[in-house]
């Protein structure tokens, strides 16, 4: 029996609960710094681009922008209560395993 390609389905709720997070810390911001952090971040747009936008300098573009992810960070923070380290995991065996396969591969010096 071939291997599934799907993705794994704890991946996906994991993904999706992840995304459900981040939109709502993204929607308790500030109207100002929300407006530039998704302008500049989920648009893409240059930071020349966000600030003709909304009709304010460069200067300022950048300290919302400053400002609005760092509430980001802390609202995410405030949200997962400290937990990242469970919430973003990160699969530090396997990794491992890559690298001791790639040192292995190496030709001795």
């Amino acid at each position: 029996m071939p291997a599934s390609t799907s993705l794994d389905p704890e991946y996906c709720a994991s993904t999706s609960e992840l995304h459900c997070l981040l939109q709502e810390a993204i929607l308790a911001l500030p109207e100002d710094y929300r407006t530039v952090l998704v302008l500049r971040d989920v648009e893409e747009m240059s930071t020349a681009e966000a600030a003709s936008a909304l009709e304010i300098t460069e200067q300022s573009a950048k300290v919302r922008l400053h400002r609005a992810r760092a509430l980001l960070r802390k609202e995410l923070y405030a949200r997962t209560r400290g937990t990242t380290t469970a919430v973003f995991q990160f699969p530090a065996t396997r990794c491992d395993r890559v690298v001791a396969n790639v040192f292995a591969r190496l030709p001795q010096l």
